[in-house]
């Protein structure tokens, strides 16, 4: 960030007062621009013993597989996010369930949380961010091919869960993966 959002004047990375983190500060007004962690908000959307998997159409990971989520907007409820993303990506209605994981990712400032949902029909096609859409078993899980590590977590505790016959709430921290 280079210059205020309410003044236009140059900002510099300093610790406000009565703060302990660096933060964007205006020099000419001193107002304080807070950057916090985004959150990305998706569903695993069921039918029958099968999950709904978009192939993404868009970098980052054009071409990989993942569930239906995007960043949640200003005005919308985290379910309601949820909900939008399977909508706009999967062109897809969904029940949504419970909120099934929430996994934090420091490095990138986001935390992905993921809602349980039920496909309400299978009248789905891919969205203008998705190349193909594909209902998969568990044992048809393109494994090697899935976008993001979170999302590669969260099916294996639906899985996992799902083999155990009792779901439950996954909150974790995903750490920085070590440099190639």
């Amino acid at each position: 960030m280079n210059y205020c959002g309410v003044c236009g004047g140059p900002v510099s990375l300093r610790i406000p007062a009565g703060d302990s983190l660096q933060r964007h500060v205006c020099d000419a007004c001193g107002v304080i621009h807070y950057r916090n962690p985004r959150l990305v908000v998706g569903a695993l959307p069921e039918w029958e013993d099968r999950i709904l998997l978009c192939r993404r159409a868009i970098e980052p990971r054009h071409g990989k597989w993942t569930l239906p989520a995007g960043f949640m907007e200003n005005g919308e409820t985290v379910a309601q996010a949820a909900a939008r993303e399977t909508l706009e990506e999967a062109c897809a209605r969904v029940e949504l369930g419970e909120m099934y994981t929430m996994i934090s990712v420091p490095h990138i400032h986001q935390v992905h949380v993921i809602y349980r949902s039920r496909l309400l029909d299978l009248d789905f096609a891919p969205g203008a961010e998705t190349l193909e859409l594909r209902l998969f078993s568990e044992d048809e899980i393109p494994w090697g091919e899935i976008a993001f590590r979170t999302i590669a977590i969260t099916l294996r505790h639906f899985f996992a869960d799902r083999r155990e016959g009792s779901f439950r709430f996954h909150g974790e921290d995903l750490i920085a993966p070590p440099p190639r």
